[in-house]
């Protein structure tokens, strides 16, 4: 088979790879296109090492693709400069992402943000949801597989809640959107480039889909 030029094969078959896929993808973009340039400097020498292994949890049970109906929150707690992460509802349960079920250590979650009584809107902050060590789920998260799928066995997909999960407030990825210590919000960019990554690879599954079919 003569393979199309347009193809990034070594991509594509580290996709079929078992709890690398969303690593080199999804959770790799997120970082590039929507973190502040200190948060790159601090992340992406820890991805490209696999010092930490990640996923892209947007998706929830009761919200599929609406991303403005999403529930799960973010809500910044000034006296310790964190944000709380929470999902308040089983619809509110991140569903379906690639690699979460048992693979990853981290997570870009994607949740309302929410500052005193304001709700800003979603935002995408990163979790971490196991111990880089013991591999054990921390406090508040719990998390699992989907179970057996038809077709593409090789992808991990699972299912994550988090209960009142503190992480610092730097872990927003504040490349368009920044919240100081202070809780004032200041936006750097066009948030629709929040829906980048979601958007780049639905059109590399499609992509890829077609390729697994002429085979």
């Amino acid at each position: 088979m003569i393979s199309p030029p347009y193809v990034d094969w070594q991509q594509y078959f580290q996709g079929l790879l078992p709890g690398i896929g969303l690593q080199v993808t999804m959770f790799r973009l997120s970082v590039e296109n929507l973190a502040n340039e200190e948060q790159k400097a601090r992340w992406m020498p820890q991805i490209t090492n696999v010092d930490m292994i990640g996923c892209y949890a947007q998706t929830e049970l009761g919200h599929g693709s609406n991303v403005a109906a999403l529930e799960t929150t973010a809500t910044l707690d000034m006296a310790t400069d964190e944000f709380v992460i929470h999902t308040p509802t089983i619809t509110a349960t991140k569903y379906w992402p690639g690699d979460l079920g048992r693979f990853t250590s981290h997570a870009i979650v994607f949740a309302r943000l929410i500052i005193g009584k304001k709700d800003y809107g979603v935002q995408p902050f990163l979790v971490q949801i196991r111990d880089v060590d013991t591999w054990r789920l921390r406090p508040g998260c719990n998390a699992g597989d989907l179970g057996p799928k038809i077709g593409y066995q090789s992808k991990d997909n699972g299912w994550c809640t988090f209960n009142q999960v503190r992480i610092p407030r730097t872990n927003m990825l504040m490349g368009l959107c920044d919240v100081s210590a202070e809780g004032k919000l200041t936006k750097k960019g066009d948030a629709r480039v929040l829906y980048s990554v979601m958007m780049g690879i639905r059109m590399l599954i499609v992509q890829s889909q077609g390729f697994i079919y002429t085979m």
